[in-house]
């Protein structure tokens, strides 16, 4: 297997697998920043010591010019490299491995796994693999599995003209353990979300970015959308059911904030948001705020992770679906022969995202 660099100073790009692609001047970042963002997606092997490392390890950094990058540790012992002690990167792969087959169970399942029959089942003990869990994931496995249960009766309220029905047939006992589920985690209740807002206010804004005028909008919970070249009767349109109020003096912190993420999106932010979608939606737009600033994907790479490969049209139409521009960055996504695609707010746009994301 290929290294990412094999001289100091190049600057090549070169695929770390079939999911992305990456720089040596960008793996070099990822080490210098002590990424863990990056653990399980290269390593780099340090040609004085003889030992590779993950990306996050604790360890004095090496010069750039003893170091050379390996999608794997595979790629890493093939070279003649060791696994560094101290990190041990070899680990993030299984933990990976072990997280996708809990993912995996926890989709498959009727009812809620209990912590000690999900641990055995990947080959951890439930204490270990509970904070394994919780650090990848930021809840609980039980937690993760209500959220999951409470994904599938909105994608049914979508469809489903009869509420009781769709949180029944998304596998709920009866209402009440729906709507405890749902409690403080939807910010529009499963009838307003159905029916355009209904019963819900939100509160709207504009705002001048670097990419022109912002329209944003939020509920109590949070941003239900971000557009630019829009106005009041737009987003009336898009919610016609809810009562659309002028922000004012309420919305200015979040407004300013909004700003400063879209003006520098290349940095992450912890912005709340309020967007629903169906199953398949939200799927993707999970995948979106997985790829890193200045990095792309393509749609049939964005259906393969969601576990549709042959769905590259509907991962393009989820991924236009998007309601909150930037804030999830569904213009990291190109067409499969590299060039840019569509975008709702221009492509223009989408090529100032990019270009500002890679400076960064």
């Amino acid at each position: 297997m290929a290294t990412l660099a094999t001289a100091a100073g190049a600057n090549r790009s070169t695929p770390v697998n079939d999911r992305f692609t990456v720089t040596d001047d960008q793996a070099w970042a990822a080490f210098e920043r002590r990424d863990r963002a990056w653990d399980g997606r290269l390593v780099g092997g340090v040609r004085t010591t003889g030992i590779y490392c993950r990306p996050s390890c604790p360890a004095r950094r090496p010069k750039r010019e003893n170091v050379e990058f390996f999608p794997d540790g595979a790629g890493a012992r093939a070279a003649g490299y060791r696994a560094c002690l101290r990190c041990e990167p070899d680990e993030v792969n299984r933990v990976e491995i072990a997280l996708d087959k809990a993912y995996r169970l926890l989709r498959q399942a009727d009812e809620a796994p209990s912590l000690e029959t999900l641990a055995e089942a990947v080959g951890y003990s439930p204490h270990h693999f509970h904070r394994l869990f919780k650090r990848a994931t930021g809840v609980t496995p039980a937690a993760y599995y209500r959220n999951l249960r409470a994904r599938r009766a909105e994608a049914a309220l979508s469809e489903n003209d009869r509420i009781t029905d769709a949180i029944y047939d998304a596998g709920y006992s009866g209402p009440a353990r729906f709507y405890a589920d749902a409690k403080g985690r939807l910010g529009m209740t499963p009838s307003a979300w159905r029916d355009g807002g209904r019963g819900e206010t939100i509160r709207w804004a504009t705002a001048q970015t670097d990419l022109g005028t912002m329209l944003v909008a939020a509920t109590d919970k949070g941003i239900c959308r971000l557009s630019f070249d829009e106005d009041e009767n737009a987003l009336r349109a898009r919610f016609p059911n809810a009562e659309i109020a002028h922000g004012g003096d309420e919305m200015t912190e979040l407004v300013l904030r909004t700003v400063a993420a879209v003006n520098a999106p290349e940095k992450p932010h912890d912005l709340p948001l309020d967007v629903h979608g169906t199953a398949f939606q939200e799927a993707v737009w999970r995948e979106l705020q997985k790829i890193p600033a200045g990095e792309t994907r393509t749609y049939a790479q964005i259906a393969a992770a969601v576990g549709r490969p042959a769905a590259v049209r509907a991962a393009g139409t989820a991924n236009g679906a998007n309601n909150v521009a930037v804030l999830i960055p569904c213009h990291r996504v190109i067409r499969t022969d590299g060039t840019p695609g569509g975008y709702a707010y221009g492509l223009e746009r989408k090529a100032k995202l990019l270009a500002r994301e890679a400076k960064g």
